[in-house]
């Protein structure tokens, strides 16, 4: 395989924070690496290193002569008053084409981006398409490597979707900043993890993210057992040293010198061990009895003129767990108004019970003052927070959130995305709540905060409201999908796997489960009749198959084990296909009859 872009050891600072040091790997042709690790470990910095927009502190950066490289950042930018065509000539700007291949090349590159105009103005654009907008700027120009900061953030799930099929089939090699694991199984063939708490500073893993975390465990436990097998040596040495040796022997000299080094590497792996910590979130509950916290009947709504959706029907009460889905601009912030009672339906009831206490995670987080230290945002008032009824220093809080000490005079505007979205999840945890709604809480969230994150809700005894793209998120913690298509139509699913196979279908609820009706005579073979009577409880015993596989993802024994986990995550998929396989089978018997 051939190598497009490599690095030898490469160092970066942030100020007097070291970001990462002494990195060395490459980016051969073909690959398709996701490059993980935890917010402020400098995914990003070593992203734009790649595409030669920063310099690093230390080290080299060689590059194929010649290569085409296209970078698409976290914010799409573009020039004032652009418009797609404008956008995309400008990228072709220098190439030795005419203009009728530069127009077919546009053509090419808005059909699998699938933009419907070229005069389009850029500024009327949404978060989704302009990140496709970027997408095609980059296809235009035939990259040869991709570099990706976090593309899935500002796309729907259908969104997500797209991209993923687009990846997939991809002539490019990519280098991409995801913290979706789905998206990651499903694109990438290998993974490296920037993270201190390797040797090297990271882990590199070819295959799938699931190979990687069976690879990291097998890894991480290694190294617990050289801390602890370490330890053992190193109590004996210092007990041979208190005994006072013969310093004069070479041999004795020798041995002083390697317990020298013995207590440099333990100390080195005890620091290296100590780095996986997680912030620690976990939201409080109000503790209410109510059975129904709101129910909502025949709710519709329309905005500018457009219908949203109509005839919507909805109850949340303690341990409702509604995950809401749709494409962009289908409703899903006009429905979370409703029920927060910042907005009215334009037909139907909301009923809330008395006193009822919602919080809200905005996904455009206005509730943050970044004017504000970090100090002032977390403990406004006093250096004491009040979690659960018992006080904490300020920077005890700000450590359960992963903050450290030094940065409590920090203004907000100066922190990361990951770190405004956990100062925001701080400030909710204070506040009991009936209902936590939860509006793209994901983004800019790394992967081991999101499993916390994850544990915290399935945890939450109240009622939850998550919009998300997280495909993993979704299916782990909600008991119910709603999806909303932007047309007025709606739908009640048990999971993303009914909610996909229903988009083939007429976007509406999902049918009920067929139950077997006599055919007519003469229409099917005996043997299709024979198997069309046995398809519904072929159905309910292969829908009962994906139903444990999907609660051992849950099980801690399981999660904890990473062979285990590995063998689920495969044998899922498979599952779930051979439930699609019997719908299409049974549609297709039943057409016959």
């Amino acid at each position: 395989m051939a190598v497009l872009l490599s690095c030898q050891s490469l160092a970066k600072s942030f100020g007097s924070r070291p970001l990462f040091k002494d990195i060395s790997l490459g980016v051969g042709d073909g690959e398709r690496m996701g490059l993980i690790g935890p917010n402020g470990a400098g995914k990003s910095t070593l992203l734009k290193i790649f595409a030669g927009l920063e310099k690093p502190d230390l080290g080299t950066l060689s590059a194929r002569r010649g290569l085409r490289t296209a970078y698409i950042p976290q914010d799409d930018t573009f020039a004032a008053g652009a418009t797609v065509d404008s956008v995309l000539m400008e990228a072709l700007a220098g190439q030795p084409l005419d203009e009728l291949e530069k127009d077919v090349s546009i053509e090419i590159a808005l059909g699998k981006v699938g933009f419907p105009s070229r005069t389009q103005a850029v500024d009327t654009l949404s978060g989704g398409w302009k990140k496709r907008l970027s997408l095609a700027r980059a296809l235009v120009q035939e990259a040869e490597l991709l570099l990706i900061d976090e593309p899935t953030n500002h796309l729907d799930l259908e969104g997500v979707l797209w991209l993923e099929t687009l990846l997939q089939d991809a002539p490019f090699a990519f280098v991409l900043i995801s913290h979706d694991r789905v998206f990651l199984e499903n694109v990438t063939n290998r993974i490296v993890e920037l993270h201190p708490t390797y040797a090297e500073g990271f882990i590199s893993v070819n295959g799938t993210y699931s190979d990687f975390l069976v690879q990291r465990e097998a890894y991480l436990t290694a190294q617990a057992h050289r801390e602890d097998a370490l330890q053992t040596q190193v109590k004996r040495e210092i007990e041979w040293l208190r005994r006072g040796p013969q310093a004069r022997t070479t041999k004795a000299q020798g041995r002083i010198q390697q317990a020298g080094e013995m207590i440099g590497e333990l100390a080195e792996l005890k620091f290296r061990n100590s780095q996986t910590k997680t912030a620690g979130i976990d939201f409080s509950a109000s503790g209410r009895k109510t059975r129904d916290l709101i129910v909502g009947k025949g709710l519709a709504k329309s905005l500018g003129g457009r219908l949203l959706f109509e005839h919507l029907d909805l109850t949340l009460a303690p341990g409702t767990k509604l995950g809401l889905i749709g494409p962009n601009g289908s409703g899903k912030t006009t429905l979370i108004r409703l029920l927060t009672g910042d907005a009215t339906p334009d037909a139907g009831t909301i009923k809330r019970a008395d006193g009822l206490r919602v919080v809200l995670f905005d996904q455009s987080r206005a509730q943050l003052d970044k004017k504000l230290s970090l100090r002032d945002a977390l403990s406004p008032n006093s250096d004491t927070v009040i979690y659960r009824g018992n006080p904490m220093h300020v920077s005890g809080w700000a450590k359960k959130f992963l903050f450290k000490t030094e940065q409590l005079q920090t203004p907000i505007r100066f922190l990361s995305g990951g770190e405004q979205a956990r100062i925001l999840v701080a400030q909710l945890m204070l506040r009991p709540a009936d209902i936590l709604i939860l509006d793209e809480p994901t983004n800019d969230l790394d992967i081991p905060t999101l499993e916390v994150l994850e544990d915290s809700l399935l945890s939450f005894p109240g009622a939850l409201v998550l919009v998300t793209h997280d495909r993993y998120l979704l299916d782990r913690v909600s008991t119910d999908l709603l999806a909303l298509d932007g047309k007025g139509g709606t739908g009640h699913f048990v999971g993303l796997d009914q909610w996909t196979a229903a988009q083939t279908q007429p976007y509406s609820a999902p049918a009920a489960k067929p139950r077997y009706v006599a055919p007519a005579p003469n229409r099917l073979p005996t043997a299709e009749r024979k198997e069309l009577a046995l398809m519904e409880s072929k159905i309910d015993s292969a829908e009962k198959e994906v139903s444990a596989l999907q609660a051992s993802l849950e099980d801690p024994k399981v999660a904890s084990d990473a062979v285990k986990l590995h063998e689920v995550w495969e044998a899922l998929p498979v599952a779930q296909k051979a439930v699609a396989t019997l719908y299409a089978r049974w549609e297709e018997l039943e057409a016959k009859k």
